[in-house]
């Protein structure tokens, strides 16, 4: 191989509203409005040293998907986002605060071996998994 894979650079979800979206993930999750580019109806948010970027399923991107995503017809599994800190008690009062149902706190393997996860919805349904590093202490329960 000429080449190595060295990180994920961004992932795109197509999203029904946009506003909605991108209250989510930079008031829930904290991250930044990096750029928007109305032609393509494409908004681009930075997610530590990647990107998520967010396509309006009625924009120029997002009709190629064809039907908006939903419950039965999801275009993507889930994206995990490494955490750092992962304090999980403060995670899962800050999701609470914003009345964001989660999974329970688990062990799962992940690009950096097994460590505590918690997975969650955005609001069009797309599964994000809250993932932190293998040396994180979890509380009990």
């Amino acid at each position: 191989m000429t080449f190595a894979i060295r990180k994920i650079d961004h992932v795109v979800l197509r999203v029904a509203d946009m506003e909605r979206a991108i209250r989510f993930y930079t008031e829930v999750l904290g991250c930044r409005l990096e750029r928007s580019v109305e032609e393509y109806g494409l908004v681009q948010l930075r997610a530590g040293s990647g990107l998520i970027d967010l396509v309006d399923v009625a924009g120029r991107i997002g009709r190629q998907g064809g039907e908006a995503p939903a419950k039965t017809g999801r275009n993507v599994d889930h994206l995990a986002l490494k955490v750092e800190p992962f304090d999980a008690k403060e995670i899962l009062a800050h999701l609470k605060n914003h009345d964001v149902p989660h999974s329970e706190l688990a062990t799962r393997y992940g690009a950096d071996g097994m460590g505590p996860s918690i997975y969650i919805e955005d609001p069009d349904g797309n599964t994000v998994e809250l993932k932190g590093s293998p040396a994180d202490d979890q509380p009990e329960g």
